[in-house]
């Protein structure tokens, strides 16, 4: 993994300038996450590897998969086909996603609840991250029973937990201590 990231990124970077002098950053990141989802699957790879195929069938095999693409796009298709670097398109779609939050000040939360959220009460946490840091939050919420009731938020690498899971663990070590 850390050595597919250290080709995406050289790559990422430099569709990320291009995106973002052109003012098509949304575009690339469709763009992106389409090619990323293709270069993920499994058959596709094989297909995509396929020692038979030019570069150029395979550049079109995956741009046909991927829908309309812009020439740039293309290009960066070819480009990758013909250095044999397809297989990094998820980490340069995760990497240039990064580089994106960033420029656009955003910063990505998953919060985890016991019971679904209201729209209001999504809202209130979206505000309180937002005063926390000082960011746009950009927030994807999931259902885990096994929480019991409350929330955990993930926020890049910090993790706060207000689940009564959490709680009833932390008792656990305090009690145990």
């Amino acid at each position: 993994m850390a050595e597919s990231l250290t080709i995406a990124r050289p790559y990422a970077e430099a569709v990320f300038r291009l995106a973002r002098d052109a003012g098509a950053l949304p575009s690339w990141s469709d763009a992106l996450g389409r090619l990323a989802a293709i270069a993920g699957n499994e058959s596709a790879r094989e297909l995509l590897g396929n020692p038979r195929l030019t570069t150029d069938q395979v550049s079109q095999l995956l741009a046909d998969a991927a829908g309309q693409l812009a020439p740039e796009q293309m290009n960066l298709v070819r480009v990758l086909s013909e250095n044999e670097r397809l297989a990094v398109l998820p980490e340069i779609a995760q990497h240039f996603e990064t580089l994106r939050s960033g420029f656009e000040n955003v910063v990505d939360a998953h919060v985890v609840s016991a019971f679904p959220l209201s729209d209001a009460q999504v809202a209130q946490v979206v505000d309180t991250l937002q005063a926390k840091y000082g960011r746009t939050v950009k927030v994807s919420v999931s259902i885990d029973a096994d929480l019991i009731g409350g929330v955990s938020v993930q926020v890049g690498d910090e993790v706060m937990d207000a689940s009564v899971r959490g709680k009833l663990a932390q008792l656990a070590g305090v009690l145990k201590a």
